[in-house]
């Protein structure tokens, strides 16, 4: 059995600018898994630098308000909601509530460094 603590996660700063923590990677742990599950948070105000994927990714929130900017989409979101994100999809969070942004990140297949494109502000 593992079970991962989200205390006991290393903190880092991912290179969309979230404070990010990975719970589950294929690479990092002797699992058999397809994705990678991580736990990111966008402080109030901050916005995720804008990105793209070559994998399909899923924002599950678990607390605050955000604006989800998907290529030329945007809607707000809040707690409860699961935001489907396709591959290859320019993508950024905002936070516009009044705490932190919380969310789980699904990654499939599991997230590395170089299926990732971040764009410049």
């Amino acid at each position: 059995m593992l079970v991962q603590k989200l205390n006991q996660m290393e903190e880092f700063i991912a290179g969309d600018g979230t404070r990010l923590r990975e719970l589950l990677h294929p690479d990092k742990q002797p699992i058999e898994l397809r994705y990678s599950l991580a736990h990111a948070i966008v402080p109030v105000g901050q916005t995720s630098i804008p990105h793209a994927l070559t994998t399909s990714e899923v924002y599950y929130l678990l607390s605050g308000k955000g604006e989800m900017h998907i290529e030329d989409e945007t809607q707000l979101v809040e707690a409860g909601d699961a935001v489907y994100i396709p591959p290859n999809a320019k993508q950024y969070i905002h936070n516009c509530g009044d705490e932190p942004l919380i969310f789980i990140c699904i990654v499939d297949p599991a997230w590395r460094k170089e299926d990732e494109t971040v764009f410049s502000s």
